[in-house]
Parts: C-alpha cells; sequence; structure tokens
C-alpha cells in the first residue's frame, strides 16, 4: 500500500507547489483549474484559476492538493508532513529551503533521537518536521 497525502489551500496552491518543486526537488506531474474542470462554469469567475487538483511527485512519496473555496477551507492542524532525510547535511537542505518566510516552531538541532530535527509550519500554512538519519 503506498499513502498519499492531500493538501488544501486558502488560494495559494499553484504558487505552494511551485515552492516545494524547487524547495524539495519535486516535479508537478498535473494541475488543473477549477475552470478547466466539468464545474468550470458553476464557480465564480474570481475562482476559476485557482487549483481543484494538483499533484507533486517526490522522491519517494506523493503530495495532491486543491484550493478550498474560502468558506471550505480549515487551516492545518494536527499533523506534520515528515522529511526523513538522509543525512544532517539533506536535513540543512531542507530546512533552509522550507524556512523561507515560515514560522519556526523548532529550529535545526541535534536532539537525542536524530542529530538534526526541525519542526516549522511553512508560508502556505503547512506543518513540517524534518528528521536526520546520521551519515552515511
Amino acid at each position: 500500500m503506498q499513502v498519499s497525502f492531500h493538501l488544501s489551500f486558502k488560494g495559494d496552491c499553484e504558487a505552494a507547489f511551485q515552492f516545494y518543486e524547487r524547495a524539495l526537488g519535486g516535479k508537478i506531474i498535473s494541475k488543473m483549474t477549477y475552470a478547466e474542470s466539468p464545474m468550470g462554469e458553476q464557480v465564480p469567475a474570481e475562482w476559476r484559476n485557482k487549483i481543484v487538483h494538483a499533484t507533486l511527485s517526490l522522491e519517494n512519496a506523493t503530495l495532491l492538493a486543491s484550493d478550498q473555496p474560502p468558506d471550505h477551507f480549515e487551516p492545518a492542524k494536527g499533523f506534520a508532513l515528515t522529511l526523513a532525510a538522509k543525512d544532517p547535511g539533506e536535513a540543512e537542505r531542507f530546512y533552509k529551503a522550507l524556512s523561507e518566510k515560515a514560522n519556526i516552531t523548532m529550529p535545526l538541532q541535534k536532539t537525542f533521537w536524530s542529530p538534526a530535527f526541525a519542526m516549522l509550519t511553512d508560508q502556505f500554512g503547512i506543518p513540517w518536521m524534518i528528521n536526520s538519519n546520521e551519515a552515511q
């Protein structure tokens, strides 16, 4: 079984996925706007260019996402996407990239379980943990 993650955004899904593509070395493999969907004529004009479905492929995971209309959007809470870095250097690269305009909960540091661990909520409101193994 493979588990994928679906993220909800308040209208900035496209910007978020472009950011994650750069920050995490992913690839946007699909993107559909509300206008391109069968319900395109049913959504307000200002919402037609927002994302109804997008897929971002990462090394060992897939992120799915969409923009949620204001009356349906709820901020992310109760979970964190966790990046398992292969070594502290990779953890630091992820941390630096995702830290741009982020709310840092715990700066990258050594813990009793990891040589490099951090927690943050990125500029799009998505919570992340970065956890490194020892250098290989």
